[in-house]
């Protein structure tokens, strides 16, 4: 049994969903590839599974001759869905919706991908996130839908002791871009800076995928905010490092701030739960997959930068509870995450296709 992962870039969520699952799958006898159209900053990761980088007709045209694979799973790209067709491509085609970003754009995308999905799709894989489900329960009744959850690093994603900062850091991760909301956790800093005057910020992101107009912006904002000497900036740091940073977050007194507008799944929020940081989130759907309030992390309301400092503050001051969410928060994500329930759903959808 041989399956493609395909995406655009190596980069982001979906960059570590294939590592993670491909390691899981070829544990369980399932061979992985996975063929990514550009170059991104994620190349740097561990891997023990052959990554293929090619864009054009010919590439692409030889590899699918070359390995005959069973199934091809699509991220995401609905055009490329086409474009295997055309180049000789007959076998099992799955569309997996990751990433999509806010309900309305994601709405708008599988409204675009209809013709594609009616004309060279088998199934939809995704994962359980209602906006996601809704909306091609809605726009696609006809497409059979496969929702497996993503699968998380329980095992490297860990409490990991070390120095601990001076100071408290507040941390972010994402893209400067409108649906992760970056704005909002400059606000939300600033605002719990009046309470914690030698807080620190630190935010974790890939430069290379924030446009010049965001980029200027973000810097307008820092500016006028007056944090400028309170943030650092961390690019594009190795995945299988980050449980150190989780960790020093955890240990500051300080917490994980997620703003996104809407998540998929939100891989930084879990693997910071499992390193026992804790976490604050707006209610972005993906995310309530491992979040319960005051149980595993916390949430507050999208745009309520008031709600966001008292929860903030609560998770910094009160201790029990803040000991609480840590302890909890990793056991939740131990009990409900793993790489053998990822394997078994998804042998148990190529079985229902008859790839054994």
């Amino acid at each position: 049994m041989k399956v493609l992962f395909t995406f655009y870039v190596p980069s982001g969520g979906v960059e570590t969903l294939n590592r993670l699952r491909c390691d899981s799958l070829q544990r369980e006898g399932i061979q992985c590839h996975v063929l990514y159209l550009m170059k991104g900053s994620s190349q740097q990761n561990q891997i023990n599974f052959p990554v293929f980088i090619a864009s054009g007709d010919e590439e692409i045209r030889s590899l699918l001759e070359a390995e005959r694979y069973d199934a091809i799973i699509v991220t995401s790209d609905y055009l490329l869905m086409e474009r295997l067709r055309r180049l000789g491509y007959g076998g099992i085609l799955i569309y997996e919706s990751q990433g999509l970003g806010r309900r309305e754009d994601a709405k708008d995308m599988i409204i675009e991908a209809v013709p594609y999905l009616r004309s060279y799709c088998n199934a939809v894989l995704i994962p359980p996130t209602d906006h996601l489900l809704e909306l091609f329960i809605t726009i696609c009744p006809w497409l059979h839908r496969y929702i497996i959850p993503n699968i998380v690093d329980i095992q490297s994603f860990r409490f990991i002791p070390g120095e601990k900062p001076h100071d408290p850091v507040i941390a972010w991760v994402g893209r400067l871009e409108n649906n992760k909301n970056w704005r909002e956790y400059l606000q939300i800093a600033k605002e719990i800076r009046a309470y914690k005057p030698d807080l620190h910020l630190w935010m974790f992101h890939d430069p290379g995928l924030a446009s010049e107009e965001q980029t200027q912006l973000f810097n307008e904002e820092l500016q006028r905010l007056g944090l400028n000497d309170r943030l650092i900036a961390f690019s594009n740091i190795p995945n299988h490092v980050m449980p150190v940073y989780f960790s020093s977050i955890a240990a500051s007194g300080g917490f994980l701030l997620s703003t996104s507008i809407t998540e998929g799944f939100g891989y930084a929020v879990a693997e910071a739960i499992c390193c026992t940081c804790p976490v604050l989130s707006t209610d972005s759907d993906g995310v309530r997959s491992f979040i319960v309030h005051n149980y595993s992390g916390k949430f507050y309301p999208l745009g309520n930068i008031g709600v966001a400092v008292q929860e903030g503050l609560e998770l910094m001051n009160n201790i029990e509870l803040r000991d609480s969410i840590r302890i909890q928060g990793r056991n939740h994500m131990v009990d409900r995450f793993g790489s053998e329930r990822y394997a078994q759903s998804f042998r148990e959808m190529l079985n229902s296709f008859s790839i054994f």
